[in-house]
């Protein structure tokens, strides 16, 4: 109990926050509203009517949940106004995404490690693609490949921009993983004549995988973010991307809300999963921490 007291204490101070900010942010339409109809409002119609408004600028944390609810719970799964239907849509490209940059990046990473050509050549190329805006290069990667001749399903148009995301913080982590061994190590493994795979195997890879594990859990988040990002210019009608563009569309911030929350929600779970996976593969390598 005393380990959730910090966390409930910063919750509740957010939440708190967040109920003063949508009384200041949504005010001014209240009293622009109640001057239209010539009529006078207290301050306490006022705070009631911040919390209910229909398109508030800022909407109070219980419209946010009460939009979860309805788009998770109060929606069949199958419906175009479902979360659970548009979180689908979305996890099924961040994972192929996340699938595609982490074999990606793994590769690469023992590419860099094992041949110095790689890593002089490489890698700086690898830092220098990720100093380039994903807006900037989402629309162009869905217009290439969404069009004629090459007509790429939407899903693995997606995807692709996942990837890009996801394989840098893999390379990065792998790379430092896979030279974590010190000195001491690799020369004990050359004394007994081990060649370079075996040092690979038994050595450079058992010591990389919790710097591993850590690249995933940031290349996962990432690789949901990418997915959103290439749904809002792509003219998608499914996904939590979707979801963001149409509210925007409409002024409905409770939907804006609700599907940033669904995001979040999503990639709290991977790292999460990831994290279970972790703890799971350490333990069983002897390496639990």
């Amino acid at each position: 109990m005393r380990s959730l007291l910090p966390i409930l204490t910063v919750v509740a101070a957010i939440i708190t926050l967040w109920y003063a900010a949508t009384v200041w942010l949504n005010s001014q339409w209240s009293y622009d509203q109640a001057a239209r109809a010539g009529v006078g409002i207290s301050f306490s119609e006022m705070v009631a009517d911040t919390m209910a408004q229909e398109r508030p600028v800022l909407p109070a944390p219980h419209q946010v949940a009460q939009g979860l609810w309805q788009g998770v719970a109060g929606q069949k799964i199958t419906s175009k106004r479902s979360l659970v239907y548009h979180g689908w849509i979305t996890f099924s490209a961040t994972m192929l995404g996340f699938a595609i940059g982490t074999g990606l990046g793994v590769l690469l990473a023992v590419g860099i490690v094992h041949d110095r050509a790689m890593d002089m050549s490489v890698m700086p190329w690898a830092i220098a693609s990720q100093t380039v805006p994903i807006l900037a290069i989402a629309p162009m990667v869905i217009v290439v490949l969404g069009g004629p001749p090459l007509n790429v399903p939407p899903l693995f148009s997606k995807a692709v921009i996942a990837a890009y995301l996801t394989f840098f913080p893999v390379v990065v982590g792998m790379v430092k993983g896979l030279r974590s061994p010190d000195g001491m190590q690799l020369d004990l493994l050359s004394t007994y004549n081990a060649s370079r795979g075996q040092t690979f195997w038994k050595l450079r890879l058992p010591a990389s995988m919790p710097y591993l594990f850590a690249s995933l859990k940031v290349a996962v988040a990432a690789a949901v973010v990418g997915t959103i990002v290439a749904e809002l210019p792509s003219g998608a009608v499914a996904g939590l991307g979707a979801r963001l563009l149409q509210g925007s569309y409409y002024g409905q911030t409770v939907q804006i809300w609700a599907a940033l929350f669904a995001a979040a929600t999503l990639a709290a779970g991977l790292v999460v999963i990831i994290g279970v996976i972790e703890r799971a593969t350490l333990r069983q390598m002897g390496m639990a921490r």
